[in-house]
């Protein structure tokens, strides 16, 4: 509602006088040397009708606060200047009278200029007074804010707070303007909202925390007139400071005495407030991540904040978006379970501590939505002190020569998502999933048999070196040092031979393999893993693709493998769950964005073999292996996922995925990758599946979907030919003429001849194309012939399947 206009100044004609008469007296009580000169008097009318009169009303920056995905749990906040508005019903009468008594005594009664104070500074200022005084209005204070605060370039603000009369000036016209728009509460509530307070505190709001950790309605007498004696001069009156102190509290009783004069209070309050001693600490609001509730939220805070810089809607440059979040007072739910990242960090700290230089990562992100949920690790988000630093010298000898310092036990580095020097770290076998997607995608279904031998010469021509052969092909041997025999995805999957792994990609194509790395959102940051994966015959060649011969960061795997648990569907990764503008409006920027990467059936199957590395059990196969099988064993909810160990065992891995929550623990040297320390998965393993285990307690169990297609999992099965007791090259005849890939497997004892064919691996069925190994009979066992006591007389001998 408009406020009624009620004195001389309600008409154009009594405008024109008041700006003659601002004009010249203004001029004369800022500048009394040029006060009747031409500049003086042209300041009057002539000036004062030129003049704008619509005031731009640009809002003072606001804090932006960031929360968990609770909505209730603050993480941090982000400003500028720290503030942030409150409606008048919510500042204390006190705060209110206490402005007034401080800065305006006359506020209820003129129109915006206060002719009598312009009139008593000019007499006072020419008097020869060393006390200078001002005619400033609180709505002429509120004007010269606005007009900063509106600013477009630095010389607008210079020309809304410069000494001059054309400023004064135009303060007069527009708060004449602003008064007839808004009503004198309005008025107030907007001083109050934007007026400094010193020690980094701007609006009533922030000063009510800074100084008194309170809400501006719970603000006492003796706490109004301290705060409303600061707005005059914020440095001058600051009451941490030796000198400002005494001046503090002088001006406070000044306002106090003020208070009193204008019957605000009465002289008991009066008394009781100047009795009141003034703190001489304040606590200042903690500002972005380094400033986090919890210091182990910093990491995933600075996600936030790196992720927020790199989105276009909030400006066309870094320093734009970076403005916005700091002055656009915006309200953000992000992503981050509080559950999950306390269990998180607690599982790691439990393991290991922050002051180690090998660090345990550990990011969790929601399947089919991207939502990233937790990221933690052993070290403290915190800038080393360069003057009193507390990390280490690096473990990298070529930094370590040099003096240069590691990322422990404190960093702001980026280290689980990824990003400037952060490229990422070699994570093993957990590509192998990769594999087995492209696999089935070209008509390999999960039954799949290939012969796993102990060493496997493959076609991929690589550089001299340790898993060399021949002089230039790539060679890889198994873990265990031993052939794998027999295996398909299941159990090649669950028992990780590197022997069925690399055959199988070089059947379906490594680049087709690195094109489905890509679909479920690796980013190849080296240099290295960009060229190999720039072109497809690049790609062709990379033939350690499939054992994780790349650099991968554990967010990125982690959502690598939630888009199987997501039905085939790649969500970008975010950390929001709804901002919120200052006005209240939703903003639809960070949701789920998801695009298909696979069917849904080749993420199901692929899933099923995946149950098998953690100890769960496939639903239309069977696993026959596990590399650790102590995490179903400790979740006890449906689950699948892969562990992974480069050479050397240099980075330990594991990825644990659920319907819910898919979680990737690395454990790595940041600072050196090419180190000598062996990274042990009774390190990682446990705290991956406690973080999941912990997170699953108390909810219900989601069993996966099964795949549709029988074809995926079984293919096209066909019947083994009967050869036991036939000659090996019979065998082999028959069995490859049947369609299938024969081979040569090892001796057992059996009821046929020795040196004939004791049965094949597998027996029964097996896929169109397959391979099956002949086992080799011995011939039986010379004690299954003697019949002795409790022996029974001659019983045939399992044959071995």
């Amino acid at each position: 509602m408009r406020r009624r206009d009620h004195n001389i100044f309600a008409n154009a004609t009594s405008l024109l006088i008041c700006g003659l008469l601002a004009g010249v007296v203004v001029a004369a009580a800022a500048f009394p040397a040029v006060a009747m000169s031409g500049l003086a008097a042209k300041a009057g009318g002539e000036t004062f009708a030129s003049l704008p009169g619509e005031l731009k009303q640009a809002s003072a920056p606001q804090i932006s606060r960031i929360f968990a995905s609770d909505d209730k749990t603050q993480i941090s906040v982000f400003y500028d200047e720290f503030r942030s508005d409150v409606p008048l019903k919510d500042i204390s009468k006190h705060m209110q009278h206490a402005i007034i008594a401080a800065e305006d005594h006359e506020f209820y009664k003129h129109n915006g200029v206060d002719l009598k104070g312009v009139a008593r500074a000019f007499v006072n200022n020419n008097s020869g007074k060393s006390s200078q005084q001002g005619a400033s209005t609180l709505t002429m204070q509120y004007v010269r804010m606005s007009l900063a605060y509106s600013a477009t370039n630095p010389q607008e603000v210079v020309n809304a707070t410069k000494d001059t009369p054309k400023r004064k000036i135009t303060e007069m016209k527009y708060a004449m303007q602003v008064e007839k728009e808004l009503t004198k509460d309005q008025v107030l509530e907007r001083y109050l909202n934007q007026a400094p307070f010193g020690n980094g505190s701007y609006g009533v709001y922030a000063a009510s925390q800074v100084y008194f950790k309170k809400k501006p309605k719970d603000l006492t007498i003796a706490e109004s007139a301290l705060l409303a004696s600061m707005v005059k001069a914020p440095t001058a009156f600051n009451p941490t400071t030796a000198s400002g102190h005494p001046q503090a509290l002088a001006r406070r009783d000044y306002v106090v005495a003020d208070m009193l004069e204008l019957n605000f209070i009465t002289p008991e309050e009066a008394k009781k407030a100047t009795e009141t001693k003034i703190a001489k600490t304040v606590q200042r609001v903690g500002n972005g991540c380094v400033s986090v509730a919890k210091n182990h939220w910093g990491f995933f805070c600075d996600y936030f904040y790196r992720w927020w810089l790199g989105r276009n809607e909030f400006g066309a440059t870094t320093y734009d978006r970076e403005r916005r979040l700091k002055s656009g007072g915006y309200r953000i739910q992000t992503s981050m379970d509080v559950k999950a990242q306390g269990a998180a960090r607690e599982n790691i700290v439990d393991r290991i501590g922050d002051k180690n230089k090998n660090a345990l990562l550990l990011a969790g992100i929601q399947p089919g939505t991207g939502k990233v949920r937790t990221l933690a690790t052993n070290r403290r988000f915190k800038l080393d002190d360069p003057e009193h630093p507390q990390n280490k010298i690096s473990s990298d000898p070529a930094k370590a020569r040099k003096k240069i310092r590691g990322t422990y036990p404190n960093t702001t580095n980026p280290l689980m998502s990824g990003g400037g020097d952060i490229t990422g770290y070699q994570a093993g076998s957990v590509n192998k999933m990769f594999t087995i997607v492209a696999a089935l995608e070209n008509g390999y279904p999960l039954a799949y048999s290939i012969n796993a031998p102990k060493k496997y010469v493959s076609k991929y021509i690589i550089a001299p070196g340790p898993a060399t052969c021949q002089g230039k092909y790539y060679c890889p041997s198994n873990a265990n040092g031993k052939a794998g025999g027999v295996l398909n995805m299941w159990s090649g999957f669950g028992r990780s031979t590197n022997t069925y792994f690399v055959p199988l990609q070089e059947r379906v194509g490594a680049e087709k393999v690195v094109d489905v790395a890509k679909r479920f959102g690796i980013q190849f940051r080296t240099q290295t893993d960009i060229d190999l994966s720039s072109t497809e015959e690049a790609a062709h060649q990379w033939g350690a693709f499939t054992l994780g011969v790349n650099s991968s960061t554990p967010l990125d795997m982690a959502n690598a493998y939630a888009t199987l648990a997501g039905d085939g569907m790649y969500c970008t990764p975010t950390p929001v769950e709804q901002i919120t503008s200052h006005d209240g409006d939703k903003i639809d920027v960070g949701k789920p964005h998801c695009v298909r990467a696979t069917s849904p059936d080749v993420a199901r199957a692929a899933l099923d073999a995946a149950r098998c590395p953690v100890g769960d059990s496939a639903q239309v196969g069977n696993c026959n292996g596990s590399t650790e099988a102590q995490a179903y064993a400790t979740i006890r909810h449906p689950i699948y996922g892969k562990t992974g160990t480069t050479d050397g065992f240099k980075t330990a891995s594991l990825i644990i995925g659920s319907s819910s929550l898919a979680v990737a623990g690395y454990m790595v040297n940041p600072d050196y990758q090419d180190h000598r320390d062996y990274m042990s998965h009774n390190i990682v393993n446990p705290a991956v599946y406690h973080t999941v285990a912990d997170y699953l307690d108390g909810t219900p169990k989601v069993e996966f979907k099964k795949p549709e297609s029988r074809k995926l999992s079984a293919g096209d099965q066909r019947t083994i030919p009967y050869v036991e007791c036939a000659s090996i090259n019979s065998a082999l005849a028959r069995l490859e003429s049947a369609g299938f890939s024969a081979t040569v497997g090892a001796e057992v004892e059996s009821e046929c001849p020795k040196g004939t064919a004791a049965g094949t691996n597998p027996s029964g069925r097996t896929i169109k194309g397959g391979y099956v190994s002949i086992e080799i009979s011995k011939g039986r066992d010379k004690a299954d012939d003697d019949e002795g006591p409790g022996n029974g007389g001659n019983r045939p001998r399992p044959r071995r399947r």
